[in-house]
């Protein structure tokens, strides 16, 4: 019975015990870690996306988004002090639920930190673009630095390329990030730590100039699109907005990831969880209440006077006109464009080469989680275990690492930003849904546990982060829905072809305390209704 197959917290605490990563990272590199995978796409890139799709009202859209994830990440912080070891949601899910529902999550997370990673890819393309035109005037050729325009035709994609061929600037350092992320977890932190300081420090100075020069009539409209956008279209005004948004948010998600390789995880993961998130949300709010001060954030429109979706052929030929070209919502480098608009083109400059510098930060996190999902999904038999091999010299698990890379170069090469953000969140959403059932089950479950970390009000909290992630889930654009059951089909065939027959827990196998971390896992007595060691399943 494959809902049976649940594997007790105890085994997945020994599993960890014998092929486990380095203890290498502190409270404040992990919360540095978390500030890097937060801000970043969500500011620096995805700030004109949502002005289209909400206008000034995005300020709504951030506060909403945020506060889903502040209860989220409550959740995640209760499981995360408890079960201190790599996997995430995935290894919740596991422990709680059952292994189908945690093969589920674990491919939704995979889904979630490779689209992820790509989408930044795209964005921090966008500004490498726009600083190297100001700076030196040469531009990419436009076939060769974006890549096609894609819509659905029922559920059969289709590419314009007329738009655009290729990212070649994404690709170049989504492979950067790659071979960084194969030297070390410790050489990327410290990396990441100064990355990090150049962002804060780009971003304080852009609220210092554009707060200043506010003006309150650019606030209104305030909600063209009003809350749910006009009818018939889907992903559109204040909470399409907060669903799209809610990407830049996910960075959280990747510090729990890191938990195994946290020293004194029971308390420095709350700490990096719920510390980052705070500090980005107040970062966002005052740099969206800048951004629309200073310029103005109101939507372009297309044919007939109608709003269009950021990313859409429709939006692409309105922002070539001259009526549009220089608007905030057209702009590849949404805050850089702002600065130079209201008289500041050295310091716009020098934002756009801080986010030149900057967003690979949150590639390297959403990178850095994803293959952390893989690994641990391989140690558990549900991928091939050669997956989870550890390089000896550099400690990481380097085979992973590159085969997500190729795969994040690829998304980044053909793919717009504002489409990968939405594909992102379906998987998103979906694990975070999980991790609040599995915090309130395991609550249930097994009370008397010791929880380090214990979510406040928890058959409050719990349930409102669920209900909260399907609300923006079903606000999401359509396609952007279809992805994540048409991704988890293709989950499921790969689970009952390989994973059923594989897993260690389906076979009745264990990972032990053993002081050779390469030896096999040990056979013991299968737990109810798995199928036994010989069996069809073997």
């Amino acid at each position: 019975m494959i809902f049976g197959r649940i594997k007790p917290l105890d085994a997945i605490l020994a599993t960890a015990a014998k092929k486990s990563l380095t203890r290498t990272l502190g409270p404040v590199q992990l919360t540095l870690l978390g500030i890097g995978a937060v801000i970043g796409t969500g500011i620096f890139v995805l700030t004109a996306a949502a002005a289209q799709k909400a206008g000034p009202g995005m300020m709504w859209s951030f506060i909403i988004a945020g506060a889903v994830c502040a209860i989220a990440a409550l959740c995640y912080s209760e499981l995360a002090s408890m079960v201190p070891v790599s996997g995430s949601a995935y290894t919740y899910t596991y422990a709680v639920v059952g292994e189908l529902l945690a093969w589920m999550v674990g491919w939704a997370l995979i889904l979630e930190y490779a689209v992820a990673a790509s989408a930044v890819s795209v964005g921090w393309s966008g500004y490498f673009m726009g600083l190297l035109k100001s700076v030196t005037g040469l531009e990419i050729p436009r076939a060769l630095a974006s890549g096609p325009v894609w819509t659905m035709n029922g559920l059969v994609p289709h590419a314009d390329f007329s738009m655009g061929i290729i990212n070649i600037p994404a690709i170049c350092v989504a492979l950067a990030i790659t071979w960084l992320l194969m030297i070390g977890t410790t050489e990327s932190a410290r990396v990441n730590a100064v990355l990090v300081a150049i962002k804060v420090t780009a971003l304080a100075v852009f609220i210092a100039l554009t707060l200043p020069v506010l003006k309150t009539g650019n606030f209104s409209p305030f909600t063209p699109q009003g809350w749910f956008g006009p009818e018939g279209t889907s992903g559109m005004g204040v909470v399409g907005a907060a669903a799209s948004i809610f990407f830049a948010y996910v960075g959280f998600d990747a510090v729990s990831t890191a938990a195994e390789e946290t020293k004194n995880p029971q308390r420095n993961v709350p700490i990096g969880l719920i510390g980052s998130l705070v500090i980005c949300t107040i970062f966002y709010l005052l740099v969206a209440a800048g951004a629309i001060g200073a310029m103005g954030a109101q939507p372009v429109t297309g044919p007939g006077g109608v709003i269009v979706q950021p990313g859409s052929a429709g939006f692409v030929a309105a922002c070539a006109t001259p009526a549009y070209a220089e608007s905030l919502v057209c702009s590849n480098e949404a805050l850089a464009h702002v600065l130079r608009v209201i008289n500041w083109p050295m310091v716009g400059n020098a934002l756009g080469l801080a986010a030149n510098l900057a967003l690979p930060s949150v590639i390297l996190m959403m990178m850095f989680g994803q293959t952390r999902i893989f690994f641990v999904m391989a140690r558990d038999g549900l991928l091939p275990e050669k997956l989870a091999s550890i390089h000896p010299k550099w400690k990481t698990p380097h085979i992973v690492t590159m085969v997500t890379g190729v795969f994040v170069a690829i998304g980044a090469a053909l793919l717009p930003v504002g489409q990968l953000a939405d594909i992102s969140n379906s998987g998103t959403l979906f694990a975070f849904f999980m991790v609040a059932v599995a915090v309130l089950v395991l609550r249930i479950k097994d009370p008397t546990r010791h929880r380090p970390f214990r979510t406040p009000a928890i058959f409050v909290v719990a349930p409102l982060s669920a209900a909260g992630c399907l609300f923006l889930f079903f606000n999401l654009p359509v396609d952007a829905m279809l992805v994540l059951p048409l991704w988890g089909g293709l989950g499921l065939i790969i689970y009952f072809l390989y994973g059923y027959r594989k897993s260690h827990v389906g076979r009745g196998l264990f990972d032990t305390h053993e002081q050779d971390a390469d030896a096999p896992p040990v056979p013991v007595p299968p737990l109810p209704g798995a199928p036994t060691p010989g069996g069809r399943d073997a």
